[in-house]
């Protein structure tokens, strides 16, 4: 949620003889510099948002390495399921769901908690528009060299007849759902797009989350040293 906007009041002059200029002075314009000024912090409010948009700082935005995955279950774009996210971590918690999202199961839903359970997870968020879908390609392109790993990508808002166009055209075999509301985009503190996190078997971040597309080579190298550190804290391995 974007915080309220502040209200500007009024910069009226004072009619006072105390503000009058004095013989040798320069009568300073204060109402017209008082506007200028508002302007111009406007302007670099504006410029520093852009700034914090367009610039993708390493390990600004996504949740830390070594903290817990928040749990989510959002409805598969494939289903005919709708609703909200459901970001609940304990019974009736108001607009965040009634159900714990963890509970929250079935065949037309995309639980976050499930799909760490058992394997090592790959997970992007994502807005469906511009080049930001095409790391949804490199995922699948991925999912034949590490069976073991689990793909999984929501969308941030959307509508649901593009997002299902886009899984059919990209042959897409993880699970992709949408995030109606939004909710996740604050959950997981999204900073751009896409934001891929690596979470370790049982919903640990693993290291700090991808800010953008990387070149192939790089996703591979992070999805292989997911894995490996998976391996090193005991996993076993799944059949995927």
């Amino acid at each position: 949620m974007s915080p309220p906007e502040r209200q500007r009041g009024s910069d009226g002059g004072v009619d006072d003889e105390r503000e009058r200029p004095q013989a040798g002075q320069v009568a300073v314009p204060t109402r017209h510099y008082g506007r200028y000024v508002g302007l111009l912090a406007l302007l670099i409010l504006a410029l520093i948002t852009i700034n914090t948009i367009v610039t993708k700082p390493n390990g600004v935005g996504g949740v830390p390495p070594g903290a817990a995955v928040p749990p989510f279950a959002v409805p598969l774009a494939s289903s005919d399921l709708s609703g909200d996210a459901d970001i609940a971590t304990r019974p009736d918690q108001g607009s965040a769901g009634r159900v714990p999202a963890c509970e929250l199961r079935g065949p037309k839903i995309l639980n976050v908690c499930e799909l760490y359970e058992a394997a090592p997870l790959v997970l992007a968020l994502f807005v469906n528009g511009g080049s930001c879908p095409q790391i949804l390609s490199d995922m699948q392109a991925l999912t034949v060299a590490y069976p073991s790993v689990h793909f999984a990508a929501v969308a941030i808002r959307g509508g649901r007849s593009e997002l299902r166009k886009l899984v059919r055209s990209r042959r897409l075999t993880f699970p992709v759902g949408i995030d109606s509301d939004g909710a996740l985009a604050a959950l997981y503190k999204v900073a751009s797009c896409p934001q891929v996190t690596f979470a370790l078997p049982g919903g640990v971040v693993q290291s700090h989350a991808l800010l953008a597309r990387p070149p192939p080579a790089v996703l591979r190298a992070r999805v292989g040293s997911l894995l490996a550190a998976a391996y090193a804290h005991g996993w076993r391995g799944t059949a995927g």
